[in-house]
């Protein structure tokens, strides 16, 4: 045996790992493994001689050992074997033959429950099996069935940026060659699995794309956010009150999936489907937090706003503005129903008028107005934004609600919310791009629709004084003669008061 070594490992192990690393000290030839182990070629030479037996050996060994020096030898085990199993279905495929799979797995639950529990060590240890269950079902099955739901639910308790994303990918691998366990995950014994990795998550955040995808899996396509949403509520309140229709008691955990859902809609819009059940879920969230607005705080900042409810207020909207802007993205309109056409009936329209009319107008509006000038009474009843940006959300969701669909152009019309929404075409501090979704809901709303075209026309003509906003913004309203359709048309710097 090496005169270096301080573990009871078999000459035989170690004769291996020496004449694969051309040296003789333990700790360094597992260092020069690691660095030939980060090739293709390197990995595909090192099956041939067997490197992963010895390690698994090693490992064995070492865990059985009371010695403080271990975490550091696991450590680079761990790192030699996440590099062996890249890719290399020979170096996987001993691995799973080898009780791979459990060696490592009794090696981590120990270590989370430690005293003082080493990050790196974890994180190694889940990108080991991360990278064996790339290799195919078998490998995956193997993975699942020595971790789930105990042992992922211990690792996902683990708070760290570092061990939730290779966390994230071994779930989602496995799953994803593999739909079934996606039923199992978004069963009874996924759900605190499931929860645990967005607390985790949402306290130390996550640097790769795992989650998003496992989320978006989760709670989009297989339309369970309504479950994973009640799962992450707060749990230290009174036994048996109703939280969800209580905004105070939403909590961070549900706010964060919230934003993380709603960078998912944002940035997958042209492939990604919501199902109806999930779009009037979030439509339910929605409109019971509109009742913060009662509160009367004025937003600091933009999302996320530090407020839990106010960020469920928020991240709920933002995510029902681009589920509904994909008619205009994709080609979407050969659905015979679409998310636009289930939400109006449910009073959609209504509640977006209702709250761009309790709220306190943007303030160009507020000092061209004669009413906002000297009567206290009017201002104090309206609400402030209680996000920046929230107004420009509102709009921005008409606008989308109606591009190219009557029924909507005509809801506004019939609920008197034409010259409120012309009243958005402004700039406002507190509501960044108000200005443009303003003028791209109020194009949606005159498209192919003569009745709103020739409302427009008469507002402007009894007097540029009834709607300033319009005036304000350099603009006009003008018939066109040949088509008889009502547009805005740039007012010339000269005729301009």
């Amino acid at each position: 045996m090496g005169n270096n070594v301080e573990y009871p490992i078999s000459e035989n192990t170690l004769q291996l790992l020496y004449d694969a690393s051309n040296t003789v000290n333990f700790e360094k030839s597992l260092e020069i493994l690691i660095e030939i182990s980060k090739s293709n070629v390197g990995r595909h030479d090192l099956a041939s001689k067997r490197v992963l037996c010895a390690v698994l050996n090693i490992l064995y060994s070492v865990t059985n050992a009371s010695h403080n020096h271990h975490h550091h030898v696991i450590s680079l085990c761990f790192k030699l074997l996440r590099n062996l199993c890249a890719g290399e279905i020979i170096n996987q495929n001993s691995f799973l033959e080898l009780n791979g799979v459990t060696i490592v797995s009794d090696i981590l639950r120990s270590e989370v429950v430690s005293s003082s529990p080493d990050k790196g060590l974890v994180r190694w240890g889940i990108q080991v099996l991360a990278n064996v269950s790339l290799a195919g079902k078998q490998h995956q099955c193997a993975v699942w069935e020595e971790l789930y739901p105990v042992g992922f639910l211990s690792l996902a308790k683990f708070r760290s940026r570092e061990t939730c994303d290779p966390l994230c990918m071994v779930i989602y691998t496995c799953c994803d060659g593999n739909p079934e366990l996606f039923r199992e995950v978004s069963s009874d014994g996924g759900w605190p699995l499931m929860a645990e990795i967005v607390r985790t998550a949402s306290s130390a955040g996550f640097g790769e794309d795992w989650l998003k995808l496992l989320l978006s899996r989760i709670c989009l396509e297989e339309s369970q956010l309504p479950v994973l949403f009640s799962k992450l509520r707060l749990v230290d309140i009174a036994e048996g009150e109703d939280t969800d229709s209580n905004v105070d008691h939403r909590s961070s955990e549900q706010a964060y999936l919230l934003q993380i859902l709603s960078e998912i809609v944002n940035e997958r819009l042209r492939d990604i489907t919501i199902s109806m059940d999930v779009a009037l879920f979030l439509f339910g969230v929605f409109k019971k937090s509109v009742s913060i607005l009662e509160h009367g705080v004025r937003g600091k900042s933009g999302l996320p706003s530090g407020s839990a409810a106010v960020d469920v207020l928020g991240y709920s909207l933002t995510i029902l503005r681009d589920i509904c802007a994909q008619d205009s993205v994709g080609d979407n309109r050969d659905n015979a129903e679409d998310v636009v056409d289930v939400l109006l009936p449910y009073g959609l329209i209504e509640l977006l008028l209702y709250l761009l009319g309790v709220l306190e107008p943007p303030a160009i509006i507020r000092k061209g107005i004669k009413q906002f000038d000297n009567q206290d009474g009017a201002s104090c009843s309206s609400k402030p934004c209680p996000y920046k940006g929230f107004r420009r959300d509102i709009v921005a969701l008409i606008g989308n609600c109606m591009y190219r669909r009557k029924n909507a152009q005509d809801e506004i019309r019939n609920k008197n919310g034409i010259l409120l929404l012309l009243q958005q075409c402004v700039t406002d501090d507190d509501n960044p791009f108000l200005r443009e979704w303003g003028i791209w809901s109020v194009r949606n709303m005159l498209e192919g629709n003569p009745e709103n075209q020739r409302i427009v026309a008469e507002l402007e003509i009894q007097g540029s004084a009834d709607v300033p906003e319009i005036s304000a913004l350099g603009l006009r309203v003008e018939v066109d003669q040949r088509t008889g359709r009502a547009k805005l048309v740039n007012v010339p710097s000269n005729e301009r008061s």
